[in-house]
């Protein structure tokens, strides 16, 4: 896959829930050369305008990809040195036990777990980070109340082109949105938003206020889904190697069934692979931009991944790619009856 270097930078990027400016400044570098117009909103979502050109089914295109991950936060520092943590999203405990942490400013430290991980039954508020402070003053002048933390999770290949990294959840949707961007020239029949949205891991937050500002036509979360296709906790169809999952219902939203069918029509044309992506937990930025303004029709694109939401995702390089090439072609596909 081209450019690949990109994919692993953003993987790498700090950017907890939050605190995403790291991200964000790598995102700008990549798109200005390509966009009409970039703007920063007061939330800190990078949205970026890719014109169209005039006609009359024209439509505005609202994509959305979350540029945050998942982490922790200090919420007190004890009297042993130890950091007391507070989940940034979703967190396993099981997953985040005894895994190397790296703070905005550095510092790395240990997740440990008062008593048996096995009784935290889940709990973050009983895990800690152990950054090798002596005491509680010494712990001061390495990281302060507040101070978020992320995963260390190196970019790493495996067998049959899949990769593993921490925050493939979302660097993913980010990558798959510049390198689609690039692709533009301006000569599509739509005017294309590509919106890189923050907080997303808290609630959808960011794709919201962008939404009402932006008020598009059409609004698509590009982001990824829960594999099913290994022994897990989750059931459903999605399977890494199989192409871009086109999503069609989760917990949050229901698809409109007409960008369904574009989406499928895309790939079909385009000789894209796909799958459909039907999934009973989680949610995306489409749920936020789905009750938008006075609502908007949505749908999502997304890439299976395995052991999603901790440091050791695993996605598939070849999914990654159909979701650059679907991307592409419903920006320039062009919605009659809509």
């Amino acid at each position: 896959m081209k450019n690949e270097a990109l994919l692993e930078e953003l993987t790498q990027a700090f950017g907890v829930a939050g605190f995403e400016t790291e991200v964000r400044e790598i995102i700008r570098r990549e798109v200005e050369p390509y966009a009409d117009e970039v703007r920063e909103d007061a939330i800190g979502n990078l949205i970026v305008l890719k014109k169209g050109v005039p006609g009359p089914h024209k439509k505005r295109i609202m994509f959305a990809a979350h540029m945050d991950e998942i982490g922790f936060m200090v919420k007190k520092i004890l009297p042993d040195g130890m950091l007391q943590i507070c989940g940034m999203g979703w967190n396993w405990a099981g997953s985040a036990y005894n895994e190397r942490v790296r703070f905005r400013n550095g510092t790395v430290g240990v997740i440990g777990c008062r008593g048996w991980i096995e009784d935290a039954k889940n709990d973050i508020g009983k895990l800690f980070v152990d950054i090798g402070a002596k005491d509680e003053k010494d712990a001061k002048n390495y990281v302060k109340l507040g101070e978020p933390c992320g995963y260390i999770g190196p970019y790493l290949h495996m067998q049959n082109d899949l990769v593993c990294s921490k925050s493939l959840d979302n660097r993913i949707g980010c990558f798959q949105l510049i390198e689609a961007l690039k692709e533009n020239d301006g000569s599509g029949p739509n005017d294309i938003y590509y919106v890189f949205t923050v907080q997303e891991e808290l609630g959808c937050r960011g794709s919201k206020p962008a939404a009402e500002a932006i008020q598009p036509d059409i609004g698509v979360a590009v982001d990824i889904t829960p594999a099913h296709d290994y022994p897990c906790d989750l059931e459903g169809s999605n399977t890494l190697n199989e192409g871009i999952a086109i999503k069609i219902c989760d917990p949050s939203v229901v698809c409109d069934e007409k960008i369904v069918n574009a989406m499928e029509t895309c790939c079909r044309e385009k000789d894209i692979p796909f799958q459909f992506e039907v999934i009973d937990r989680g949610g995306t930025d489409a749920s936020s931009m789905n009750l938008s303004h006075y609502g908007v029709k949505v749908g999502g694109i997304a890439v299976a991944t395995r052991y999603p939401h901790c440091q050791s995702c695993v996605a598939s390089l070849r999914d990654i790619e159909a979701g650059i090439r679907l991307c592409a072609a419903f920006a320039a596909h062009e919605f009659e009856d809509m």
